[in-house]
């Protein structure tokens, strides 16, 4: 990789992270330490693909070198230290980047979490998962000391041509099981195939039984993760196609699969991830994922799968009942007549929910989701509950003529702020008639 080339990885970072590494690589090159550029912005900058991330290494053997490089070269920023795992992350306003100290690791037993060692340059490609992950480019004249413009000690560039994934080491997925998990999202993000004796050591970690010893968070953040690369053009359905594909998913809980019914609905939710049509900045991706991809599931499998991925509280009670919930929204979206029937039917569904229904909805139903959430959502009632309260109107006399004043409003039979007013006073008085009449019969 020549000066320009290096410069082009550069420029090819989003703005705000290319302004964050430069700062950095102006203080290392003061403090003479040797800081490069490592693993999946190389790779994606070398398949000529957009490069999202900024993860960075610092060559340094003393404890603390990337989180006092990252004060003092940024220190408005926030600077988050993972003591553990040696590595940093800088927090900024449109930007993050990842910045570790280089380390070794060794993993006391299949599927712990690593134990983190200070180390050199090689000991941390080494312990990457792949080998188009173990890509460096130096970017300090420290850094570019005797070292070629791309270090490539596992021919990492090699399987980028031949779009391979390759792991490291025979016992690699033994000591993580999870980088089977992360294989098959880059195979469906990159169009990369794991290679032959990658495949023999997964099928030796799937004879061990190791899949059963990750815990369910971890399990939990890769599928938040397969379902994040979602909103960058993946398509989920093939990145758990080939998880099942590979038994993966089995050994995770036994009888969880790929039900072919959920394929197509899973793409179209990719579709909707990449470009949401409208704006939700709290989406749950993980939520309306596996509302989708369980949903053709049994029962109980699907309440073993959350429990399996640690997903809890009221996230898994509105996943492991969404099927009932799609089937009796989408039929009342076939009858309902008017805009407040609409808005009625699919009030009290959160996003994750409308994006899991548009994944299984045919056109109509389609159309008049969206539209609900669009453009009747988010319009606001002329009135409140004082209003109601002022003119006599009390407990759920006053949810009810709410909703019926949004309803009318919604449906065109109800103009602004008088219209509802003499319609709540007309609720009122039949509501009082209604307790008149009661109290003669009795």
């Amino acid at each position: 990789m020549s000066v320009a080339a290096r410069i082009g990885l550069l420029e090819a970072l989003p703005p705000a992270s290319r302004s964050a590494v430069e700062r950095l690589i102006s203080v290392a090159t003061q403090r003479g330490l040797a800081v490069h550029m490592v693993g999946g912005p190389v790779r994606d900058f070398l398949l000529g693909r957009a490069v999202r991330d900024a993860d960075l290494i610092v060559e340094d053997r003393i404890p603390g070198a990337g989180l006092d490089l990252a004060r003092e070269a940024l220190p408005g920023a926030r600077v988050v230290a993972h003591g553990r795992f040696g590595t940093v992350r800088i927090d900024l306003p449109e930007a993050r980047v990842d910045l570790a100290t280089v380390r070794s690791e060794h993993y006391p037993s299949p599927g712990a979490l690593p134990i983190v060692a200070a180390g050199t340059l090689d000991d941390d490609l080494l312990r990457r998962d792949f080998a188009v992950n173990a890509l460096a480019v130096p970017l300090t004249p420290r850094a570019r000391e005797g070292r070629a413009a791309i270090i490539d000690l596992v021919k990492g560039q090699e399987d980028l041509a031949a779009k391979t994934l390759r792991i490291l080491h025979p016992r690699s997925l033994h000591d993580d099981p999870t980088r089977a998990l992360r294989a098959a999202r880059l195979g469906a993000r990159l169009g990369f195939s794991l290679s032959r004796g990658s495949r023999v050591a997964l099928r030796d970690a799937l004879r061990d039984g190791v899949f059963g010893r990750v815990s369910g968070d971890r399990l939990r953040r890769e599928l938040e993760k397969l379902f994040d690369d979602a909103a960058h053009g993946t398509d989920p359905a093939l990145a758990l196609r080939m998880l099942d594909e590979w038994h993966v998913l089995a050994a995770l809980e036994p009888g969880l699969r790929l039900h072919r019914s959920s394929v197509a609905p899973l793409r179209r939710l990719g579709r909707l991830l990449v470009s949401p049509p409208w704006p939700s900045p709290r989406l749950r991706r993980l939520a309306a994922g596996l509302a989708v991809w369980l949903a053709p599931l049994d029962a109980g499998l699907r309440q073993r799968t959350l429990q399996r991925a640690a997903v809890r509280g009221e996230v898994a009670v509105r996943i492991a009942t969404f099927p009932r919930l799609r089937d009796v929204a989408l039929r009342e979206l076939g009858k309902a007549r008017g805009r407040g029937a609409i808005d009625a039917g699919l009030g009290g569904l959160g996003d994750e929910e409308l994006l899991a229904l548009l994944a299984f909805a045919v056109p109509t139903p389609r159309r008049r989701i969206l539209r609900y959430a669009t453009e009747d959502r988010p319009r606001r009632l002329p009135v409140a509950g004082d209003d109601l309260v002022a003119l006599g109107l009390s407990g759920p006399a006053i949810g009810k003529a709410l909703a019926r004043i949004r309803a009318e409003m919604l449906d065109g039979r109800l103009r602004g702020r008088d219209d509802a007013l003499a319609l709540a006073r007309e609720l009122g008085r039949r509501r009082a008639t209604g307790a008149g009449r009661r109290v003669q019969r009795v």
